[in-house]
């Protein structure tokens, strides 16, 4: 099953615990320069995680944005 974002239910149910934001991006349909672009203003439609010059993204908070429910005891980190 393919939604309106660039990814398969299976690869977002198959993520890691965090991931990349381009790897976000990809899941939300948003560009790389602007997702950066929110990221670094506080506006990403969900909580990013600064790690030095990283962002990342928690599979938690991209699940519960795109409403698909989480394995089971899983819990925001």
């Amino acid at each position: 099953m393919t939604s309106t974002h660039d990814m398969t239910h299976e690869e977002l149910m198959g993520l890691p615990v965090a991931v990349p934001l381009e790897v976000a991006n990809r899941a939300l349909g948003i560009g790389r320069t602007n997702g950066y672009h929110l990221a670094q203003r506080g506006a990403y439609p969900v909580r990013v995680l600064r790690h030095g010059r990283q962002y990342r993204v928690t599979r938690y908070d991209l699940h519960r944005h795109l409403g698909l429910s989480a394995p089971s005891g899983e819990q925001p980190a």
